[in-house]
């Protein structure tokens, strides 16, 4: 059988452009490996409705909301590579199972890699977290340390001023900050370490303490830190000749579309930043919607030769 479009990747973007095709009448193709970014998070936010909810949970809803429509079928797979064909996409998995489509959505999101920091992984997800958007409400006027050896840390630092005006930054052995950017800090009150991190210590997933090199030690009762991300798509987007942005996301258009016939993004994919569930579920909308509209053009045009 041949699917009208094969979906890489099961988050919001993946489903959310599964649910719009499904209601469509199109054969859906959902490969996920079942292993999301968030499933380490203690809650998800930002999502009207869903504020709060446990991200097993909405994805239990998720797939019952999607799998509902019976041309959506689900395979909880790896994909191990993706080769055009002539008349669409082969896209082999794992298991050996190949499934065949005539148009291709990557939504496989972002995976992260964290700094070697003793103790991290007892706090990320609970008190330790990436995105001030998705975790600054239950950090609120904590003091927080901000771990990051980014260039960026100066801007990340502002926005979580916002929400608690007592910081630590952490540049985690770097000198990722200039003299004035420094200067701006000490002006409001906000403490810098260019140490290196070492550890971080504290009780049932509640960091207490951040340890550095040089013997200094803060206390605090939260923390953001700066992982690496890196997209999950990469591989399929060299193999495919896909042009990526400078951020190392899927170059396209603001319907999904990328530089290549027949392939279109959505998600963190292809915008390639840390993105709150609602984004990433709008982006796979519009992305089904585009995808639709050029099954639907082909269908009319050959309608016409026959």
């Amino acid at each position: 059988m041949k699917y009208d479009c094969a979906i890489v990747g099961g988050g919001p973007a993946g489903l959310n452009a599964a649910l719009v095709l499904g209601r469509a009448k199109r054969t859906v193709a959902l490969l996920d490996s079942g292993k999301p970014r968030n499933r380490i998070a203690h809650e998800s936010h930002g999502y009207l409705t869903r504020d709060r909810i446990k991200p097993g949970e909405f994805r239990k809803i998720a797939y019952e909301e999607v799998l509902y429509y019976p041309s959506v079928q689900h395979w909880q797979d790896e994909v191990v590579d993706i080769a055009r064909t002539e008349d669409g996409f082969s896209i082999q998995l794992a298991s050996g199972e190949s499934v065949q489509a005539r148009k291709l959505l990557l939504a496989t999101g972002l995976r992260e890699e964290l700094p070697e920091i003793e103790g991290l992984e007892k706090f990320y997800g609970k008190t330790v977290f990436n995105c001030p958007f998705c975790d600054g409400w239950e950090n609120r006027d904590r003091p927080l340390a901000v771990i990051s050896s980014s260039p960026h840390i100066f801007h990340t630092v502002k926005l979580l001023y916002n929400w608690s005006k007592e910081l630590y930054v952490c540049t985690n052995g770097k000198q990722s900050l200039d003299s004035e950017q420094i200067e701006e800090f000490k002006a409001r009150g906000i403490q810098v370490f260019e140490a290196a991190v070492t550890k971080l210590t504290g009780q049932d997933g509640q960091l207490e303490q951040v340890h550095f090199a040089d013997g200094t030690q803060i206390s605090c009762r939260g923390g953001l830190i700066g992982p690496e991300l890196i997209n999950n798509s990469s591989s399929f987007a060299q193999s495919l000749g896909l042009e990526t942005t400078e951020a190392g996301g899927i170059e396209t258009s603001p319907f999904g579309k990328t530089t290549v016939e027949g392939v279109f993004a959505a998600g963190d994919s292809a915008y390639f930043m840390p993105a709150q569930l609602i984004h990433a579920a709008s982006s796979g909308s519009k992305a089904a919607a585009s995808i639709l509209a050029d099954l639907v053009e082909e269908e009319w045009e050959a309608a016409a030769r026959n």
